[in-house]
């Protein structure tokens, strides 16, 4: 659970194992009376942690080069519930970025875990009123940006097949049935590896993008392989044997693509989940 939370929050494997490692060392060396509820006391300490971490990743972030988005969990992951695994996703923890990290806070442990105000706002040492108004404000922006329908999960994994057979084929026909005009592209390469350093905006240059790859790249060197990313059903590429990129993609009700996410960075893509297919 706390690694949940931390992942949800920070979006970096590492980081928030770290954090879920120095969470324990302070409940271990914490005096028997200060804890009344160890769940309470551990989701405490570990968003506290988050919070401060967030305060120095935001200024990395503010030099990084091009979108930033979250470390893949690649491969199956553990039993999930539909909330659980939802929140989980590349669209989600892409969203929740957009958050203030007071908001994210209150969202996730309110929202997803089910915290009352009363122990959120010991958390965020504030009152629960404020608590009340740090959710309502992430629940509503949440609201306005989120998908309202669930794919069905073997048509979602269908259209990742499809997707994958577009680009390879190289065919723009083929592609342009399966993007909806809106469609946005996220490519994060952190300045490391070769990608978009701007969100790319509409089907048709999305497409264009994509076939510019194809044409660009010897597409023997490249193979691909669907998988789970995150809990949903998406793709990794290997570029001559090596791990190179990982695809999510969001699905509307028509199902058209409406977001792809795809994840070069090395970094991002060194972590032991990250590797398990």
């Amino acid at each position: 659970m706390l690694f949940s939370l931390a992942y949800r929050m920070l979006g970096i494997r590492a980081d928030a194992e770290d954090v879920v490692q120095e969470a324990y060392l302070r409940w271990r060396d914490a005096a028997e009376e200060e804890i009344r509820s160890p769940r309470a006391y551990l989701a405490t300490i570990t968003s506290r942690l988050c919070l401060d971490s967030l305060k120095s990743a935001q200024r990395k972030r503010e030099v990084y080069v091009g979108p930033w988005l979250p470390e893949p969990l690649v491969g199956p992951l553990e039993q999930l519930s539909v909330d659980m695994a939802e929140s989980l996703s590349l669209a989600f923890l892409h969203l929740l970025q957009s958050l203030s990290p007071p908001e994210r806070v209150a969202f996730l442990l309110h929202e997803i875990f089910e915290m009352p105000y009363s122990e959120l706002a010991t958390v965020l040492e504030t009152s629960e009123a404020n608590c009340r108004q740090l959710t309502a404000r992430a629940r509503k922006h949440i609201q306005q940006k989120k998908r309202r329908f669930t794919v069905d999960r073997e048509q979602h994994r269908e259209i990742v097949e499809k997707f994958l057979y577009a680009c390879t084929s190289g065919d723009p026909a083929q592609l342009a049935l399966l993007l909806h005009q809106d469609v946005v592209l996220y490519s994060d390469g952190g300045g490391k590896a070769r990608t978009a350093l701007n969100p790319i905006y509409g089907a048709d240059k999305v497409m264009r993008f994509f076939i510019g790859i194809i044409r660009k790249h010897a597409l023997e060197d490249y193979s691909a392989r669907l998988t789970e990313v995150n809990g949903e059903p998406g793709a990794v590429f290997y570029k001559n044997g090596a791990l190179a990129q990982v695809l999510g993609i969001e699905v509307d009700e028509a199902g058209r693509i409406i977001h792809i996410f795809v994840v070069a960075n090395p970094d991002k893509l060194s972590g032991k989940t990250s590797l398990q297919l």
